[in-house]
């Protein structure tokens, strides 16, 4: 009889032990709210990532995305700070205004990025170029400065594209520069190539993945580009000054870090406060090693077109607590971000 109840016991302490191990997120939803519109590039890159992370989470639990475009992204990001339970169920994944609009102070921004639990991003490095096409006749910095009403084309106030525009005519100290916008990103090409425009901003992959002509044949003139992060220079483009050597003073400086900072957050996955630290710990590890996976590598490319660069947690979380963020830097932003004339310097 004894030997029976010590078998007993022993099943059941094994099947205890058994329940006690089995991983937390088995059988679980995780639900990827995502501030941006389906089929956008957040959703592209999003999914990507989405597509390999279940593999590396123990458990292997379901992943769902959940959009939330509402305020560019800022109801997404709200949502995840004050409305998910903080239990490693719910993730965000946003671009580069998550960390922007809190900075600048943007309206309706209800959440602390420093209190974000940020597990890292795929896309960290870029490489802006700011082009004038040739018929322009501004083969020189001297004799684009010299010109008036330089017409930069992009696709409305306010997008990253015009922005970064703002901030390089503001840089290279353009007089009175005319922007011009309304265009999808390929269309920027066509009024450039239809001199309906002067000059564009553009990435050095896409310049390259999509006009390869204009450079091999030189109908376009680059300027000046904006290394991301800083000393990551474009091979195809090592000869093109860095934006930031044109800087006056030390705010100058410090806004063009503040550039860097927002766009080396890329679409960042991050977890609301007061996660449990063995979870957090979980999806860390699991992000690590999906953005290091060669399967990601692939279906990042396949699924938006560029190559991943992937910025791992500790790294991401370094970033944005060391952006800038001076009052009167976060001032001359606001300013090249809008729609009136650009500040004297």
């Amino acid at each position: 009889m004894k030997t029976v109840l010590r078998a007993l016991l022993v099943i059941g302490l094994t099947v205890n032990a058994g329940f006690a191990q089995a991983p937390f997120f088995q059988d679980k939803t995780i639900t990827v709210v995502l501030g941006g519109p389906p089929a956008g590039s957040a959703d592209l890159r999003t999914r990507a990532v989405v597509n390999i992370l279940r593999k590396h989470i123990p458990g292997n639990p379901t992943i769902v995305i959940q959009h939330m475009g509402g305020g560019g992204g800022r109801q997404a990001a709200n949502h995840v700070y004050k409305v998910a339970k903080p239990d490693g169920l719910t993730l965000g994944s946003m671009g580069a205004a998550l960390v922007a609009n809190a900075v600048l102070g943007e309206p309706g921004v209800q959440y602390d990025i420093d209190k974000f639990i940020y597990l890292g991003t795929p896309d960290s490095l870029q490489h802006y170029l700011f082009i004038t096409h040739g018929d322009a006749g501004f083969n020189s910095l001297e004799k684009l400065r010299a010109a008036s009403n330089v017409r930069i084309a992009a696709q409305s106030v306010g997008h990253p594209i015009y922005i970064t525009g703002r901030v390089f005519a503001y840089m290279l100290g353009l007089k009175e520069p005319k922007f011009v916008v309304g265009f999808t990103g390929p269309e920027i090409d066509v009024a450039l190539a239809q001199r309906e425009a002067d000059g564009r901003v553009s990435t050095g992959d896409s310049l390259i993945r999509r006009n390869r002509d204009w450079l091999d044949k030189g109908l376009v003139d680059v300027h000046a580009s904006i290394e991301i992060p800083k000393g990551e220079r474009h091979p195809r483009f090592t000869h093109v000054p860095e934006l930031g050597s044109f800087a006056k003073s030390d705010r100058e400086r410090k806004m063009v870090e503040m550039f860097r900072a927002f766009r080396i957050a890329g679409q960042n996955f991050f977890l609301p406060p007061g996660v449990p630290k063995d979870r957090v710990q979980i999806l860390a590890d699991a992000m690590r090693k999906t953005l290091s996976d060669p399967e990601f590598l692939k279906e990042y490319q396949k699924l938006s077109g560029e190559a991943a660069s992937p910025l791992a947690a500790e790294a991401l979380e370094k970033v944005i607590k060391e952006l800038p963020r001076d009052a009167n830097v976060v001032e001359l932003f606001n300013k090249l971000a809008g729609a009136d004339p650009l500040p004297g310097r």
